[in-house]
């Protein structure tokens, strides 16, 4: 990880002595287009400004929140939120994979188009640790949709681990070539909707696309683009079970820009139809 970078991270961490509020997202409504949602947990700290979300609060639906700096939201597993990005705001991403730790910094200035900082990088997580319950314990106290006591202590153990995973690297070695990996296929899970193909995953990592195959193959044992329709597919099937959505929606929504390829695609890898599949799950 750049050393800039890891700094930085490591005191925001140990200046975030409390929280000012507490949000946790859900996942029983229908998410809006372009919403994250993703199966591993994550946690959103506002460091400055102001960061508006829509999220669903549970018993009233869909919410808009506008969040300051000190401010968190935990995002569940398959929960969602939706940023509006209108605003000037910087806000730290941790991202809780099974074998990674991913972090991601955004900043962004009121009606600018762009964000003029992004930084994105991954390390590899501990296997077995103490986060397990921590992270069951936050995904259990988000249904409830309230803040209690319990929750800003259950997230202060959250970034004593993380901290404690920033610090590894220091002292044992790192395989850096899995962990580029593993921060790829973090990239793409996050992303799937959106148009990402060999060329821009490349360019977002500052490797050549010939690298980044030849890394999927090593490491991946299968192909870049496989990896995607894998990734696609997998969230396809849960909206299929998760929510209503029409084929066209779904389609459009997992990265697929044609509802017919998308129907061809998903019955060469699960043998049925969306329809068939949403039909017998």
């Amino acid at each position: 990880m750049d050393n800039v970078f890891f700094n930085l991270i490591d005191s925001v961490l140990t200046e975030r002595e409390s929280f000012n509020r507490i949000w946790f997202a859900g996942g029983k409504t229908q998410p809006p287009q372009f919403s994250y949602q993703v199966n591993f947990p994550r946690l959103e700290l506002v460091l400055k400004g102001e960061y508006i979300n829509q999220l669903d609060d549970g018993d009233n639906g869909i919410c808009q929140i506008s969040l300051m700096g000190g401010d968190a939201i935990y995002i569940p597993p398959n929960s969602w939120n939706k940023p509006s990005w209108n605003t000037e705001c910087s806000v730290l991403s941790l991202l809780f994979g099974k074998r990674q730790l991913g972090f991601s910094l955004v900043s962004k200035t009121k009606d600018s188009p762009k964000f003029y900082d992004v930084q994105k990088h991954s390390i590899q997580a501990w296997t077995g640790h103490a986060v397990d319950p921590i992270l069951t314990a936050l995904n259990m106290l988000a249904t409830e949709h309230q803040q209690q006591p319990m929750d800003e202590h259950l997230l202060q153990a959250l970034l004593s681990y993380t901290q404690n995973m920033l610090h590894v690297p220091l002292h044992q070695s790192k395989n850096r070539t899995e962990d580029l990996y593993q921060g790829i296929c973090i990239y793409i899970q996050e992303n799937f909707h959106r148009a990402i193909s060999r060329d821009t995953i490349a360019n977002r990592f500052n490797i050549t696309p010939n690298h980044l195959s030849r890394l999927f193959r090593q490491q991946g044992h299968m192909r870049l683009a496989d990896y995607i329709c894998w990734v696609r597919i997998e969230r396809a099937k849960f909206m299929l079970r998760q929510y209503p959505f029409r084929l066209t929606e779904i389609a459009s929504r997992c990265g697929f820009v044609d509802v017919n390829y998308f129907c061809r695609v998903f019955k060469n890898k699960t043998g049925r139809t969306p329809s068939e599949y949403r039909g017998v799950t």
